[in-house]
């Protein structure tokens, strides 16, 4: 069917179409959620399993390889990680991806639930949930009220303000950190406890049963049937202090003859200060498909709600996910208008003509607004990837309605109708418009397919790109000619042949009569670029400048939290002069509240600072961190570094092997070497992480004639030391709440370890001295286990202060250390230095596809396997232009600039597509010579081909000057399709000529060779495809 002749014959139903298509560009639109990126649910399932006080290396051996060899056997699996921190285990199970998740979710509670009678009976319910990606924390607040108690704040945190949030629609999760947990302690006396025979396992155990509530049946008095209950219970610390314990010989002693019970607050495992101040902090999570900006503003508005109904309670925002995601937005939308003006004054410039002009510019909305309803449709988001996909191809919108537009001008030029010139003018140029745009939809439809996580993120961004070329040809083929046979009118003229033309042909010229030197200088610049190539740093991402930036705060193991808070305040102290800085929030033994390291676990050896500096300063972040790590170099016992804001801040090499011995060797010798390498900072290992243990080694031999177990041995430590398991605890029944009773020694009768051995423990006869039934030593073990594919893995990493990821891989390569591994010791992929690489692997199939998919799409227009290659001749000729715009700019070879590279694929041939199409045209229909038809095609086509290039040139311009939020992501694409276009462009207007008349030349000889005639002309484009 032909669609431009339907249109001009039809215009209201063809204007009808679009205006439907709008609607529901405009409608999908509005229900598009706005983010930073692209929301996906990776093929990833994690399984977590509590047993506090469990060292690691005992929920490796008990817990740990039990859950991997459980769930190894499940097909499809991709890869098998934990990592194993004192009192919690985590193993994530990543699947291939395009698995069933809810399947592959069942199979792996199938798996634990088969394993869980082999596991302790003392963990905690195992946690096992899919794994979703949003981005990082939302918002972030720090709740500051200096007239409540600090057990008060955090109750109205939990049992208000969570609640309020968790009513905003969109709300995901609330997570709160700092403040204090009420509870009752129990301090035993060690002296009583032997004077009256008992253990604190005995007291903890009769006091678990004081909360009690049984069904005593049912009864009939008064005329009614009711309930008989049976309740047991204390709702006072006075009342618990009265409670009766039972000794040995059946008399009974009240509690508070043996200890002292204290109604206070649970021992501190995390602290939260805003500037030096203790706070609670809230970290708030958006839900999947939801918009940050809309999440966040009504998140905003219930926080103003909640300060306006509680005056003495205020909220300061500590981290925000909102900004970044608005400000991305709206520079997104400016620079999408900024290059659409550009393009169209363009367009003007050529063509004099605000008539041709508007109908050209109208390509724009028209192509834009029905993207929505797809992007709608298919579940997108507007965020930085799917923005960028419109920043990408905005130039290359108005290319094909120039095409049309411009060819029509030059048949009214003819002195005919502006009905006929549309008629004819389309039909000419109509399969050349197709080829174009096919060819540049077969060159971002493989990103949609792109493997691994690169492939998730990039999925919106092929799609999107995709549905705005075709609809750009859906446009140029329907509507542009409709609206230039009913508005040109006769003050559509061409303008004179422009004054650099004779030149232009003369050059087109020379190159037809030194055909192979003019190949010999496209190969030889394409060679050119490749040389380029090495000189140019990679790496991940370009360095961004936000406003905040977070600090991780490392100790020795053995640590206590107290001494983690004294360092972190010791760093807030030496960067309080720093005039930038308005605050500094820090979360001790917790978490990082924001960022994308998801590897951070609870610790209190460790803590998080979010610098937040002043927006209005005049030094870029990474100057500012640089003065920082200056600040904190001497900082005395203390490991300072800057947490990942991104993929790309960091370099982790994983060692992974069965002997911890040798894998411990190869991880100092890796760690020394990184240590050679200039410009890295925080250079740290695992291996040398190991937590001061106190070791109690039973004797079999006595525990059995005295009648103690092994298991009564750890539960009376444990109970002692630090009160029972949780779930065991007693209550204490309030109103709202239920307060948990902690029952252990006081922390003065347990300074050292000789005290621990006079811990009494249940025997056969009474009770028993810890110290007759086992020896206590000190020792140490791991303070954290990674594992890898079943296998111990040991991580060295490094911050790379804004050197280029590749650069610092490729220089550790060579070092001596990387080829001297112990064996059986070898280095596994892993974090950012995998996801380079596997960035690189799956664009460069994606380039490797579209270009397949460009050369199948012009061997169908053009049935021939020659002249599609003269096409193809173009792609390698931006090389040069890429790659030296980058190396001019300074900008790294990273993931924006891939994406231009990949755009320039598909550009490239749309130039060289409308110089063969002429020619062709010009051998068969006008029966030209080969040499006339090459300068014919170069005389017609040369403006309209320097018009696309200028005019998508300009549409990248903004991309290019790293102007608004995100400017510095984008900067790398726009000077490599720059650079690109100019050299694809000046070069393929003459070396495509020359190409084509070296492959029409080869056609004939072959032609000759098998018998066919020697002098018929080739397949003209249009003719072959069978109309438009």
């Amino acid at each position: 069917m032909n669609l431009s002749l339907w249109g001009i014959r039809n215009p209201m139903p063809a204007a009808l179409i679009f205006a439907i298509l709008c609607v529901l560009g405009l409608v999908g639109l509005g229900k598009l959620p706005i983010s930073q990126l692209p929301d996906f649910v990776t093929p990833e399932i994690s399984v977590t399993i509590k047993l506090p006080g469990a060292t690691p290396n005992q929920l490796e051996t008990d817990v740990t390889r039990r859950v991997e060899d459980a769930v190894a056997s499940i097909a499809s699996i991709d890869k098998l990680s934990s990592i194993i921190s004192e009192g919690q285990s985590k193993t994530r199970i990543i699947f291939d991806l395009g698995q069933d998740m809810d399947r592959a979710l069942q199979a792996v509670r199938d798996a634990v639930e088969r394993t869980r009678p082999d596991l302790p009976q003392d963990i905690e319910e195992p946690v096992i949930a899919r794994v979703s990606l949003f981005g990082p924390t939302l918002l972030g607040y720090a709740v500051v009220a200096d007239r409540m108690a600090p057990d008060e704040l955090s109750w109205f945190v939990d049992d208000t303000v969570r609640k309020a949030l968790f009513s905003v629609a969109g709300v995901g999760q609330v997570q709160r950190s700092g403040g204090v947990e009420r509870e009752v302690r129990v301090d035993l006396r060690p002296d009583s406890l032997q004077a009256f025979g008992l253990t604190a396992g005995t007291v903890s155990g009769q006091l678990a049963r004081l909360q009690v509530e049984l069904s005593g049946g049912r009864t009939t008095l008064g005329g009614g049937e009711q309930a008989v209950r049976t309740v047991a219970t204390v709702r006072t610390a006075a009342d618990l202090a009265n409670y009766p314990i039972s000794l040995p010989d059946g008399r009974s002693v009240r509690l508070s003859s043996l200890a002292t019970v204290i109604d206070g607050t649970a021992e501190p495992r995390e602290i939260a200060l805003l500037n030096g101040k203790p706070v609670v902090s809230l970290a708030i999570q958006r839900a999947e498909d939801t918009s940050a900006v809309a999440v966040g503003g009504a998140v905003r508005k219930k926080i103003a709600e909640l300060e306006a109904a509680h005056p003495g309670v205020s909220f300061v925002e500590v981290a925000s996910g909102v900004e970044p995601a608005k400000a991305s937005y709206d520079a997104s939308v400016t620079m999408l208008l900024e290059g659409a003006l550009l393009a169209v004054i363009v367009v003007w410039l050529f063509l004099r003509d605000w008539r041709a002009t508007w109908i050209t510019a109208l390509a724009l909305p028209l192509s834009v607004l029905p993207t929505f309803a797809v992007m709608q449709y298919l579940g997108f988001s507007l965020n930085l990837l799917s923005l960028l996909a419109f920043a990408v191809v905005i130039g290359v919108l108005v290319d094909d309605a120039i095409v049309e537009i411009e060819n029509i001008a030059q048949h009214r030029a003819m002195g005919k109708a502006p009905r006929q010139a549309a008629i004819d003018a389309a039909d000419e140029i109509g399969i050349a418009v197709i080829a174009t745009s096919a060819t540049l939809a077969a060159v971002f439809v493989p990103v949609a397919f792109m493997p691994g996580e690169i492939g998730l993120y990039f999925r919106e961004f092929g799609w999107t790109a995709a549905a705005a070329v075709l609809f750009s040809l859906l446009v140029a083929r329907l509507l542009t000619p409709m609206l230039a046979a009913q508005f040109m009118g006769k003050s559509s003229t061409v303008s004179p042949e422009p004054g650099w033309m004779p030149r232009y042909l003369s050059w087109v010229e020379a190159a037809l009569r030194h055909r192979g030197r003019t190949l010999a200088v496209a190969l030889g610049t394409f060679v050119v670029s490749l040389a380029i190539v090495p000189l140019i740093p990679t790496t991940f991402l370009p360095a961004s400048d936000q406003s905040r930036t977070d600090l991780l705060v490392n100790l020795p193991p053995g640590a206590r939290l107290s001494d983690t808070l004294a360092a972190a305040e010791q760093v807030r102290a030496l960067l309080q002069p720093m005039p930038e800085l308005k605050n500094v929030f820090a979360q001790i033994g917790s978490p990082l509240l924001g960022g994308y390291d998801a590897s951070t676990q609870a610790d209190v050896r460790k803590a998080a600072l979010t610098l937040e500096f002043s927006a209005d300063r005049k030094r870029p972040i990474q100057d500012i961190e640089t003065e920082v790590r200056e600040r904190l170099r001497d900082l005395p016992g203390v490991r300072v570094s800057f947490a990942a804001q991104a993929p790309g801040d960091r370099l982790d090499i994983v060692l992974a092997g069965k002997d911890s011995q040798q894998l411990a060797i190869a991880g100092r010798s890796v760690e020394a070497a990184l240590r050679t390498l200039p410009g890295l900072g925080s250079v740290a290992s695992t291996a040398s992480l190991l937590n001061p243990e106190i070791v109690i080694v039973p004797d079999a031999a006595r525990a059995a004639d005295l009648g103690v177990s092994t298991v009564d041995i750890a539960a009376a430590a444990r109970i002692a030391t630090s009160g029972d398991f949780r779930r065991n605890l007693a209550k204490l029944n309030l109103a709202d709440r239920q307060i948990p009773i902690r029952v252990q020694i006081a922390d003065s009768s347990l300074s050292d370890t000789a005290l621990l051995s006079l811990l009494r423990v249940p025997s056969r006869n009474g009770t028993v001295p810890l110290s007759s039934v086992a020896t206590i030593r000190d020792g140490s073990g791991p303070a954290q286990i990674e594992r890898f594919n079943r296998e111990r893995n040991i991580k060295v990493s490094a911050e790379l202060n804004g050197l280029p990821l590749g650069n610092v891989t490729a220089d550790l390569r060579r070092m001596p250390a990387m080829d001297t591994l112990p064996p059986g010791v070898r280095i596994i992929p892993s974090g950012d230095a995998e996801a380079f690489a596997e960035m690189f692997l799956g664009f460069g199939l994606a380039m490797l596809a579209g270009i397949v998919s460009v050369y199948l799409v012009l061997l169908l227009l053009f049935r021939s396997a020659l002249q599609p290659l003269v096409i193809l001749i173009s792609v390698p000729l931006c090389g040069a232009g890429a790659f030296g715009g980058l190396l001019l700019t300074g900008y790294a070879l990273s993931l924006p600039s891939l994406i231009g590279l990949l755009l320039l694929t598909g550009v490239a041939t749309k130039n060289a597509i409308l110089i063969v199409d002429y020619a062709l045209i010009g051998e068969r229909d006008q029966g030209l010579s080969r040499h006339d038809a090459i300068i014919a095609a170069c005389r017609k086509r040369a403006r309209p081909v320097i018009m696309t290039t200028l005019a998508m040139g300009a549409g990248m311009l903004p991309v290019a000057l790293a102007l608004g939020a995100d400017g510095n992501f984008r900067a790398p694409l726009g000077a490599a399709v720059i650079g690109g276009l100019l050299t694809s462009t000046l070069l393929s207007l003459v070396a495509v000529p020359a190409a084509y008349s070296v492959a029409a030349d080869l056609i004939d000889w072959w032609r000759r060779k098998n018998g066919d005639m020697p002098n018929s002309p080739p397949q003209r484009l249009s003719s072959a495809a069978g109309g438009n």
